[in-house]
């Protein structure tokens, strides 16, 4: 499993003996109702505390981007206070340059100064032995050490910090094997994976005794993201196929231009149709290059990256028709639907063309919801650059008689 480079760093304190941090500034900084302290001191402040500073001196704004015409344009309650909605997903909500580098210090100083300092102390929470993944090996050569907290949040699900550590216990770590040395830190062999024993071993367990901090913080430092790897999940990692309560480590991938974005639309439908009839849909998708599906049933599943082709997302489109126990509440996630097919053809592109789909009909007499979506090469609805666009799906409903 591809590691993060980004962990939860020790809550460990930042006074203790003779490396005693001595605080000589302490900056209380108000950007647009944000306040952060920011602690500096020689002490904590090494090259990588500052090389992350100096990340965060360079960051700017994302800048205010296209909002819906018709939207309210502040969050807002409804149902009586008790349901929040962020119009535009909260494009509207926009940092100022200053206050994202305010944020980032604050997150700097709470994960890397901190793994920094327990770094020097020899470990901080280090126990190595019971949770070092079992076995002989597990945090020794394979069980590296490993950087600050893949989310800044404070409460996040995370796997506890700095299990393992320098103190090993029995073969587990100790000597040079952890951290440090020819494998420390990242990489396919630290940590985790098959040969440390499942979820609590090695990397999550090598702890801060080892390897560099990161000189550049995550993606949304200081929003207070949960997580952004599995390395923090106690769930088995994900094999390809259609299983439930698993780890996705596969990385998004890319992404392309608002204009690039792929739409779909179902252009012609029946409005109701007789039990066991067959029927078609008509269904349009521009900006999808129908050329890559990698099937469930042979592993890939949620495996593959987006990719991009000119600027185009590479995949297919599924359409599914399932019954409607009601209109009135949402269905059921789980049974299967009456019709499902992935549509693989070669074509598509930039220009919107149509494809038909054939459906063999529904034995049901009812409401029939009937939809069809992009999905990537590992059936994922496409990614958007931006929050507010629509995905590319549609959905029909029709009378079944």
């Amino acid at each position: 499993m591809r590691r993060s480079k980004y962990r939860r760093a020790s809550d460990s304190t930042w006074f203790s003996g003779r490396r005693r941090v001595i605080a000589v500034a302490a900056t209380l900084a108000a950007f647009g109702g944000i306040v952060t302290v920011t602690q500096i001191s020689s002490a904590s402040t090494n090259d990588g505390t500052k090389s992350a500073l100096a990340a965060c001196d360079n960051l700017k704004a994302g800048g205010q981007t296209k909002l819906s015409t018709q939207t309210r344009k502040d969050t807002y309650t409804t149902n009586n206070g008790t349901v929040t909605q962020h119009p535009d997903d909260g494009a509207g909500d926009v940092a100022t340059t200053e206050q994202v580098k305010a944020r980032c210090r604050d997150w700097v100083m709470k994960n890397v100064a901190n793994t920094n300092a327990d770094r020097r102390r020899g470990g901080g929470r280090g126990n190595g032995g019971n949770n070092n993944g079992g076995g002989n090996n597990n945090g020794g050569n394979n069980g590296n050490a490993s950087a600050p907290a893949s989310a800044p949040a404070s409460g996040a699900a995370s796997a506890p910090a700095g299990n393992g550590g320098d103190n090993g216990g029995a073969n587990n770590g100790g000597g040079n094997n952890n951290g440090g040395g020819n494998n420390n830190g990242g990489g396919n062999n630290n940590g985790g994976g098959n040969n440390n024993g499942g979820n609590n071993n090695g990397g999550n367990n090598g702890g801060n005794n080892g390897g560099a901090a990161p000189s550049t913080p995550p993606p949304g430092a200081g929003l207070g993201i949960l997580t952004n790897s599995c390395d923090t999940s106690n769930l088995p990692q994900h094999d390809g196929f259609q299983k439930g309560d698993r780890c996705v480590s596969t990385e998004f991938g890319e992404v392309g231009s608002a204009a690039n974005n792929p739409s779909l639309l179902i252009t012609q439908a029946p409005r109701q149709v007789n039990r066991n009839t067959a029927f078609t849909l008509q269904v349009s998708t521009r900006n999808l290059i129908r050329d890559r599906f990698l099937a469930a049933g042979q592993g890939g599943y949620y495996v593959e990256s987006s990719v991009l082709q000119n600027g185009l997302v590479r995949g297919h489109f599924h359409t599914a028709c399932r019954m409607l126990a009601n209109t009135n509440s949402a269905p059921a996630p789980d049974p299967v639907p009456a019709f499902f097919v992935a549509t693989e053809d070669s074509k598509g592109g930039a220009t919107p063309d149509t494809v038909t789909i054939q459906v063999p009909g529904l034995p049901t007499a009812g409401t029939a919801q009937c939809a069809s979506w992009a999905g990537d090469g590992s059936h994922r609805i496409p990614m958007m650059e931006r929050a507010n666009q629509t995905p590319a799906f549609d959905i029909v409903r029709i009378r079944v008689r």
